[in-house]
């Protein structure tokens, strides 16, 4: 009985948490707080050995998927690399794979990520301010050239 627990353990901190190592780092916190109400020793039904140790587990894994250096060297550690790689598919020998790749993008850097709305909202409104400050300095630049020159023709 005892190998039949051990063998449902998750192998990795993205099993334990569900999901993949592809989640981005919201993905990775939705997924923690899920599990960490039904964990929690407070709140949980289960045993508060259980709750406790599984409790930690969660900690553990996501203190480490939530720091990118971290993560980083984790993934390093079981061997997953977050550059793609041409690889064959795992079925290729008895050809009953339906879609034989795997979509494996992911951003190499946490900072480098699609702008939300309200970002480019923000930089429109930027260009917008910096269009109109150059058509008032030109305006005025103008208006200034023509002040001189009426005043010396007087």
């Amino acid at each position: 009985m005892a190998n039949s627990v051990s063998d449902d353990s998750p192998k990795n901190h993205y099993e334990l948490l569900g999901v993949k190592p592809t989640a981005s780092a919201q993905e990775i916190r939705r997924a923690y707080r899920e599990l960490s109400k039904l964990y929690h020793p407070d709140t949980t039904e289960l045993s508060g050995a259980i709750a406790t140790q599984k409790f930690q587990a969660l900690n553990e894994a996501y203190g480490t998927l939530s720091n990118p250096e971290q993560r980083l060297s984790y993934d390093h550690k079981i061997g997953y690399s977050r550059f793609y790689v041409s690889q064959s598919p795992k079925d290729l020998e008895n050809g009953s794979s339906k879609t034989p790749f795997e979509s494996r993008y992911s951003y190499l850097d946490p900072t480098d990520r699609p702008l939300s709305a309200g970002e480019i909202f923000a930089l429109f409104i930027l260009g917008l301010t910096f269009a109109a400050c150059l058509a008032l300095v030109l305006i005025l630049g103008i208006a200034d050239s023509d002040f001189t020159l009426s005043s010396l023709q007087l």
